[in-house]
């Protein structure tokens, strides 16, 4: 009686699918593609920087979160690699300041002390004094 160990292992089939095949020639046609539609965004904004010159660029407090949303996703090591108008540490900085304004700020902003009595208590508790 042969035991688990002597029994052979069948090979590996070493040649690929015909299905493998094309579905790794789709992913290189898709990757390519990507990479140019990257490339001709690098290239579209380095133009408005060219115009820019030494100006600084102003955007609005939406633009900024937008920025800082996509750069968080992106992180800095790719936002490095783009041909960004703001610079990596700029646009995380916004992301920090986006994350502090959720958890730090009131909606409701409220004075110092204790909230005060509602009217209608304050006139009852004075009729019944």
């Amino acid at each position: 009686m042969e035991s688990a160990i002597h029994r052979r292992i069948p090979p590996v089939a070493t040649t690929l699918q015909p299905w493998q095949v094309l579905l790794a020639t789709m992913a290189g046609w898709i990757n390519r593609h990507q990479q140019t539609a990257i490339d001709y965004l690098r290239e579209e904004n380095r133009i408005p920087l060219e115009q820019l010159g030494e100006r600084r660029l102003r955007l609005n407090d939406e633009q900024r979160r937008r920025l800082a949303v996509a750069g968080k996703a992106l992180g800095r090591r790719a936002l490095a690699d783009l041909a960004c108008l703001f610079s990596p540490d700029t646009i995380l900085a916004w992301h920090r300041k986006l994350v502090a304004a959720k958890w730090y700020q009131s909606k409701t902003p409220r004075g110092p002390g204790r909230p005060g009595v509602m009217k209608e208590i304050e006139r009852l508790v004075l009729r019944m004094a």
